[in-house]
C-alpha cells in the first residue's frame, strides 16, 4: 500500500478497529458515518477505503473479534470451572445472554436493524470463507460436547447442532422489550434451566438404557 509502511498500515488498522468498536456500540451501524471513524484516526474519508471496502465491512470484522474474545472469556469461566456438564451450560448460557444484554455493541446487533447490514456483507463471502468463519464460531465449544457425548453426559445427535441451541439464548434479549423487565429475567432463566436439563443426562443413563 503507496504512503505507508507495515506498521503504519498495521497501526491505523487497529485505531480504525478501537474507534469503530466504540462509535458502533454507542450511536450503531447506521449513524457512524465515514468521517465519525476517520476524524479520530487522523486520515482522510478517501484512506479508510484503502483498509476496509465500507464501513459494514469493519462493523464485520469487529463482531467476529469481540465474539471470539467473548466466547473465550465466557468459556474460561463457564466450561473450564464446572465439571457438571448441566451446571456448565446453564453457565455459559447465562453469562452469554448477560453479554448481549450489557455490551451495547451486542445488544445494538440483535436488539436493532444490524443484521442486514452483516447479512449484506456475507454476500460478497465466498461458500468456502462462510464454512471457515462457521467452523471457527463453533470450534470453541465443540471439543467439550464431543467430550461429554463421549461420556455419555450430554445427548446423543450432531454436537454442532448442540451448540447452536445453547448459543440461541443470544437472540433472548431481542424480545425483551415485548417481554417487560418483570417477565424477561424468568424466561430467560427458565430458557437456560429446560435447555441445560434438555441436553444433559444423569451419568450412567446409558447403562440403564
Amino acid at each position: 500500500m503507496k504512503g505507508f509502511d507495515d506498521t503504519e498500515r498495521e497501526r491505523i488498522r487497529d485505531r480504525l478497529m478501537e474507534t469503530g468498536t466504540d462509535l458502533f456500540a454507542r450511536y450503531g451501524l447506521k449513524k457512524t458515518t465515514i468521517s465519525d471513524l476517520t476524524n479520530p484516526v487522523g486520515i482522510a474519508n478517501g484512506t479508510f477505503y484503502r483498509f476496509f471496502d465500507s464501513k459494514e465491512e469493519l462493523y464485520f470484522e469487529i463482531l467476529q473479534r469481540e465474539g471470539h474474545e467473548t466466547a473465550d472469556d465466557i468459556i474460561a469461566n463457564s466450561f473450564e470451572t464446572e465439571d457438571d456438564p448441566e451446571r456448565a451450560i446453564r453457565r455459559f448460557m447465562t453469562l452469554l445472554a448477560d453479554e448481549m444484554e450489557e455490551n451495547p455493541l451486542f445488544e445494538r446487533l440483535v436488539a436493532g436493524n444490524e443484521w442486514e447490514a452483516v447479512l449484506r456483507t456475507m454476500d460478497g463471502i465466498s461458500e468456502e470463507e462462510y464454512e471457515s468463519m462457521r467452523a471457527a464460531s463453533f470450534a470453541h465449544l465443540l471439543p467439550y460436547v464431543e467430550a461429554w457425548q463421549a461420556e455419555g453426559s450430554v445427548r446423543d445427535g450432531d454436537p454442532t447442532a448442540i451448540v447452536g441451541v445453547m448459543g440461541s439464548v443470544k437472540f433472548l434479549t431481542a424480545y425483551r422489550e415485548q417481554l417487560g423487565e418483570e417477565y424477561y429475567p424468568v424466561v430467560r432463566d427458565t430458557f437456560v434451566e429446560t435447555v441445560a436439563a434438555g441436553l444433559t443426562r444423569p451419568t450412567g443413563e446409558n447403562e440403564r438404557v
